[in-house]
């Protein structure tokens, strides 16, 4: 009988002649699967001297590229689309991915939903494998760390049929640690199967600015302590799964009116007020063992008076980061694509600045032939001395050794199949979802809403684009909920800014109905989903909003005449399902505010406090 060999045992052959030769290392049957679940840390003497006699035989060449993590385009590493070459010729001077990793070495490569990278999951494991076969064509075979942002909530790579859980803010209203952990284990699992070793989550900023344009949700909440226990909970369960955690934005991006991506924000915290409100969940990260920390392109006076931003600023990343709080992982910029980090010293600078104030990963630099040639420069000329290349080098391959990548970098269509998107963890998800919906406001006790009395429904409101691109539109997802509830229910899109005749439409489509929905998302003062929700209530109808993004809305909207309000966190279709179920009473409203709400006429008083939340 003729035994094929397998495509997955090809590929697993390919890794382990690769790390032998690199590193003269065999590997005994079994220990890949041990590595990969092992957790601990890999900083044995062996491993460490293995390593550096692998840093010896690389080149300079080599050095510099193990240190950038970068872009590309294309949902495959060798054949993408003629437009995704196109855009990686403009951008990168190379046609593929496969040619980034000869050219340059890099040590790492992110994905993006917008860069084609995240089509579906099998994809996803054909372009990881793509870009580790890559990795190990090299004159010194290295496997590459692929990254994401798969924070959940708001900001999500890699959509369905993978499992979305409810964000962070969301789970810092169900206040439980273990949902907290088990919702990082089912999604590191599922990133893991896909070939994805390295997430760029948890947030571990705490959001006390309600004005915060760029972290707001993505936030546990506004308590130090609380936060710092959702992060370490978070940080253990993906790490449990075999990937790399990662706690951002060292030092604290909770308190700013300023977005980092297009400027650059000033913190005016005092030492002391850092170490109160900034400080703890980072403290907690590094004590429940994170593999890595991104910095944020933020400038903290009392900090460094210097005013660089935190990812250029020695003090900061070396003084308080590495001595003070004693981390010794790997340490990531965030994008230095984004203005925060460009304005002060330009993109020549900034690369060697951040390896000098102790960055291990450059994070997507705008130009990757411009900020590995001024590395390479600032090596060559004696700014920046190899060894210090070579101590960062050092780390991020004691990384791939924990990930078991020099083991088998590879997945397989069968791990795919087996972890990703199944029943088990798409109904853990709804459950998780289920007890953070939070009821702030139920006059006349309208819910849960009978079907007896209020069958017939109207769903308007806020049709963000979904984050990753796969949920959605809103208001058509509650509507959906609902008629598998039982109810009647029609959606009516009328967008973050209604017009005039938006509002009319919705206003004539709510006559006869029973109640309607209205889905918010990030109401002003001045906006018209303000003049939305009153022209509804006006008719009669009873209105229930549902804050589809910040929990903030229903301070702006006191005075407009609903019956009821929610927070739901997020437009994820598991967070507004839970919201409906919740609506409908086929769930309890258990969540609680994890942030305060202040009021909209006087921010110095508060409207509903931390730990509000009504139940039925």
């Amino acid at each position: 009988m003729h035994h094929r060999t397998s495509r997955r045992t090809l590929l697993t052959a390919t890794a382990a002649t690769a790390v032998v030769a690199a590193t003269g290392a065999a590997v005994a049957p079994g220990a890949v699967a041990a590595q990969k679940s092992a957790g601990g840390s890999h900083h044995s003497a062996a491993t460490t001297r293995r390593l550096k006699r692998l840093i010896s035989r690389m080149s300079l060449e080599e050095k510099i590229g193990q240190l950038f993590v970068m872009r590309v385009y294309g949902h495959s590493a060798t054949e993408p689309d003629q437009a995704d070459i196109d855009a990686n010729l403009a951008e990168i001077g190379v046609r593929t991915a496969a040619e980034m990793i000869a050219k340059y070495h890099v040590g790492g490569i992110i994905y993006f939903t917008w860069a084609h990278n995240t089509r579906d999951p099998h994809q996803i494991a054909d372009l990881s494998n793509g870009i580790q076969r890559a990795g190990l064509a090299g004159p010194t075979p290295l496997p590459l760390l692929v990254s994401t942002d798969q924070e959940h909530g708001i900001v999500c790579r890699v959509g369905e049929p993978a499992t979305l859980m409810p964000g962070a803010m969301a789970l810092g209203a169900g206040g439980s640690r273990s949902d907290a952990r088990k919702a990082g284990q089912i999604a590191g699992a599922e990133l893991a199967a896909i070939g994805i070793c390295q997430n760029y989550a948890p947030d571990a900023d705490v959001n006390v600015n309600p004005a915060n344009p760029v972290i707001g949700v993505r936030s546990f909440g506004s308590d130090p302590q609380s936060v710092a226990g959702m992060v370490a909970a978070q940080v253990k369960g993906y790490q449990s799964a075999g990937i790399a955690s990662t706690a951002k934005h060292f030092p604290g991006h909770g308190d700013t009116s300023t977005d980092s991506h297009t400027g650059l924000p000033v913190i005016t915290h005092t030492r002391e007020q850092w170490a109160e409100l900034d400080e703890p969940p980072f403290r907690a990260a590094i004590a429940a063992g994170i593999d890595s920390i991104m910095t944020a392109h933020i400038v903290v006076p009392a900090l460094d008076p210097s005013e660089d931003p935190a990812t250029l600023s020695r003090p900061i990343l070396t003084g308080i980061l590495r001595e003070e709080l004693g981390y010794d992982g790997v340490v990531v910029t965030d994008s230095l694509g984004m203005e925060g980090v460009r304005t002060k010293y330009g993109d020549k600078r900034v690369p060697v600045l951040a390896v000098q104030a102790g960055v291990d990963q450059l994070l997507n630099p705008p130009s990757l032939d411009v900020s590995w040639n001024a590395l390479l420069a600032a090596v060559k000329s004696g700014e920046i001395s190899e060894a210090r290349i070579e101590e960062s080098i050092l780390r991020i391959l004691r990384l791939k050794t924990k990930l078991g990548l020099f083991e088998d970098p590879f997945v397989s269509h069968r791990g795919v199949d087996r972890t990703v998107g199944t029943r088990s963890h798409l109904a853990a998800a709804d459950r998780i979802a289920e007890h953070t919906t939070t009821l702030l406001a139920n006059e006349g006790a309208l819910l849960p809403l009978s079907r007896r009395s209020h069958r017939n429904l109207l769903v308007v409101g806020a049709d963000p684009a979904s984050p990753s691109g796969t949920t959605g539109p809103p208001t058509a997802t509650l509507a959906a909920e609902f008629k598998e509830l039982g109810y009647a229910a029609t959606a009516l899109s009328t967008g973050t800014a209604p017009t005039r005749a938006d509002i009319d439409a919705a206003v004539a489509a709510a006559q006869g109905k029973d109640a309607v929905v209205v889905g918010t998302y990030n109401v002003t003062a001045t906006g018209s989903q303000r003049t939305l929700v009153s022209a509804l209530a006006a008719t009669g109808v009873p209105v229930i909003t549902v804050a589809i993004r910040n929990p903030y809305d229903i301070a702006q909207l006191v005075g407009t005449g609903y019956a009821a309000s929610l927070a739901a966190y997020s437009w994820t279709d598991v967070e507004l399902r839970a919201a409906a179920r919740v609506i409908a009473g086929r769930a309890e409203p258990e969540g609680t505010l994890p942030v305060p709400v202040q009021r909209a006429d006087d921010p110095a008083q508060v409207l509903y406090p931390v730990g509000h939340g009504l139940s039925y």
